[in-house]
C-alpha cells in the first residue's frame, strides 16, 4: 500500500503569500510617496475587492446566489452615520457599523437561510428593499434627499483620505487574511460539501444551519465594511445609491470574469472591472449594457472565468485553500 502526506503548503503558495505581504507593506507606505487622485482610485479598488470576494465567498463556496448583498453595504453605512450622530468618532463609527451590519445579518440569516436557489436569492432582494425604505423614514436620513456624514468634513482634506485609504487597506487584509484561513479550515471544507450536495452533507453530520450562518454573517459583515468605507470616501449617503441592486450587478460581474470558486479570481475581476469603469463609466446605460453582455458570454463560454482557464493551462493555483495527498517521499508539487 502506498503511503500518503497531506502538503497543506506548497512553494508557489508559500511565495504568493511573501510577496502578498510585501505589497501590503509598499500600499501602506503609498500616501507618503503618490499624489491624492491615485490614492482615491486605490480606495475604490480595495471597496471592488473587498464585494468581490465576499460574494464569491457566499455564492462560489457556500452555494448561495444572493442578489441582495447590497442590503449590507447600505446597512453599515446608515448604522455609521447613526453612531456618529449618537456622539462617535467618525472612524471608529464606520468600523463599528459594520460589525453592527454582521449582527443584523444573524437574525436575516435564520429565515433567509431556510430559503433554497431563486427563492434565497430572490428573497434577499427583497429584505434590501425593505431595509432601504425603513431606513428612508429615518429623518436624519431625509428620505431619498439622503444626508452626508458631515463630520468627516472637520478633518484635513489630505488626513482623511488618507485615513479612508488606510482603513480600506486594513479591511482588505483582514478580510482576505480571515476569508482564507476559513476556507482552509473544517468550516471552509463543509461549506463546499453543502454547495455540493447539502443532504449528503447533512447525512455524514455537517450542522448545515450552522455553517451557512457563518459563512452568510462574514459576508455580510465584509459588504457592510465595504459600504462604510464607500461612505467615508463619497461623503454622502443615499439610499437609492448605497441600497442599489448595481452593487450586487457589480459583484457578480467581478466574480464571473475572474473566477467562481477560485479565491484569486475575485481579485482579478475586481482588478479588470476598475480598469473598465475607470475607462468607460462615463458611457453611463451603453456601459452598464456592455458588463451585461460580458458576463452572459463569460457565464456561457467561460465559466471557470480567466483565472480558471489560465489555472488550467499551467496547472498551478497560487493560493489554493484545499490540501494536497502526495506518496511519502515524493517532492512537493509547485
Amino acid at each position: 500500500m502506498i503511503a500518503y502526506e497531506i502538503e497543506r503548503w506548497t512553494r508557489s503558495g508559500k511565495a504568493t503569500l511573501v510577496a502578498a505581504a510585501a505589497v501590503l507593506l509598499v500600499l501602506a507606505m503609498l500616501p507618503a510617496l503618490a499624489n491624492g487622485l491615485l490614492i482615491d482610485k486605490l480606495t475604490t479598488l480595495f471597496i471592488y475587492i473587498l464585494l468581490a470576494v465576499m460574494w464569491n465567498l457566499l455564492a462560489g463556496y457556500a452555494g448561495l446566489v444572493s442578489v441582495g448583498q447590497q442590503a449590507f453595504f447600505g446597512v453599515g453605512g446608515y448604522l455609521a452615520l447613526r453612531l456618529v450622530d449618537a456622539g462617535m468618532t467618525p472612524y471608529l463609527a464606520l468600523v463599528v457599523g459594520a460589525v453592527g451590519a454582521g449582527i443584523v445579518a444573524i437574525p436575516i440569516s435564520s429565515f433567509a437561510l431556510r430559503l433554497k436557489g431563486g427563492e434565497f436569492a430572490i428573497a434577499m432582494w427583497v429584505i434590501a428593499e425593505a431595509l432601504r425604505i425603513v431606513v428612508m423614514f429615518d429623518p436624519l436620513v431625509q428620505g431619498e434627499t439622503g444626508t452626508s456624514l458631515l463630520a468627516l468634513n472637520a478633518l484635513d482634506p489630505d488626513l482623511r483620505r488618507n485615513l479612508t485609504y488606510w482603513l480600506g487597506l486594513g479591511s482588505l487584509a483582514l478580510i482576505l487574511s480571515v476569508t482564507y484561513w476559513l476556507l482552509r479550515s473544517r468550516i471552509g471544507a463543509a461549506a463546499q460539501a453543502i454547495r455540493d450536495d447539502e443532504e449528503a452533507a447533512a447525512s455524514i453530520g455537517i450542522d448545515v444551519m450552522r455553517i451557512k450562518q457563518i459563512i452568510f454573517v462574514l459576508a455580510a459583515f465584509g459588504c457592510a465594511l465595504a459600504g462604510t468605507i464607500w461612505l467615508a470616501s463619497a461623503i454622502t449617503f443615499l439610499p437609492r445609491t448605497n441600497f442599489g441592486v448595481q452593487w450586487t450587478v457589480f459583484m457578480l460581474f467581478m466574480v464571473l470574469v475572474g473566477g467562481l470558486r477560485t479565491f484569486e479570481g475575485p481579485i482579478i475581476g475586481a482588478v479588470i472591472f476598475f480598469l473598465l469603469q475607470t475607462a468607460f463609466g462615463g458611457l453611463g446605460v451603453w456601459y452598464l449594457t456592455g458588463l451585461g453582455v460580458i458576463a452572459v458570454c463569460f457565464a456561457l463560454y467561460l465559466p471557470e472565468g480567466l483565472w480558471g482557464l489560465w489555472r488550467q493551462r499551467i496547472g498551478i493555483d497560487l493560493l489554493s485553500v484545499g490540501v494536497l495527498f502526495r506518496p511519502s517521499g515524493d517532492r512537493p508539487t509547485p
